[in-house]
């Protein structure tokens, strides 16, 4: 498990994210989002972005730090376009924050979250253990559209369902997290508790707002 984690959360991570667009990808590939370049390049960053997690946490669990730090300007890059594409989808997509859903001010804020927790792993390359965590929170960050789609694939059904099968996914992931802390440091890293208490807030704020 200490060398494994990151590898198998990043693979689950992308797993997720093909289930999640398996319609756009399989099954239904004329649909109109298939053909709208904003969509197209959001999905490319997105798919990339996940990709790239999983083949730099392969290099780590194999030692080899020289090729994951010269790949770690192509993530920089990458994660750059996941934040342009997404504020863009919601710029064409949404009015306004008044007339926006709970879900989509959560993932709003939630995708500004991520901005600032790659841009601080980046400041904290030379420190793994801040590094990887600040990597894997901010990605969790950015998962309501995948969770949603996931949910809604193979979930129960009812809103209800809906939204307790969204907070286990993510809370399951969330604890993974904790209880690698507790394995690894025999303690929960501050940016463990920092990351997981603002997504709640954000989430609440975003509810009752």
């Amino acid at each position: 498990m200490k060398k494994n984690y990151f590898l198998v959360a990043s693979i689950i991570l992308l797993l997720l994210s093909i289930i999640a667009f398996s319609d756009n990808l399989l099954t239904d590939i004329g649909q109109e989002s298939n053909s709208d370049p904003k969509f197209i390049i959001h999905g490319l960053f997105f798919l990339a972005w996940f990709v790239i997690l999983v083949v730099q946490s392969n290099f780590i669990r194999k030692g080899n730090y020289r090729t994951h730090m010269n790949l770690g300007l192509w993530g920089m890059g990458i994660a750059i376009g996941v934040v342009l594409s997404t504020f863009y989808v919601f710029y064409a997509e949404f009015e306004g924050w008044s007339v926006m859903p709970g879900f989509v001010k959560a993932n709003r804020i939630l995708t500004l979250s991520f901005t600032i927790f790659v841009l601080l792993a980046y400041l904290k390359r030379k420190k793994p253990i801040e590094h990887k965590r600040l990597l894997y929170i901010g990605t969790l960050y950015v998962l309501g559209p995948i969770i949603g789609r996931v949910a809604d694939k193979l979930g129960p059904g009812g809103d209800l369902s809906f939204i307790a099968f969204e907070f286990i996914i993510w809370t399951g992931l969330f604890i993974s997290l904790l209880i690698y802390d507790k394995v690894t440091l025999k303690r929960i890293h501050g940016i463990t508790w920092m990351g997981i208490i603002w997504f709640y807030i954000v989430w609440i704020f975003s509810i009752v707002h």
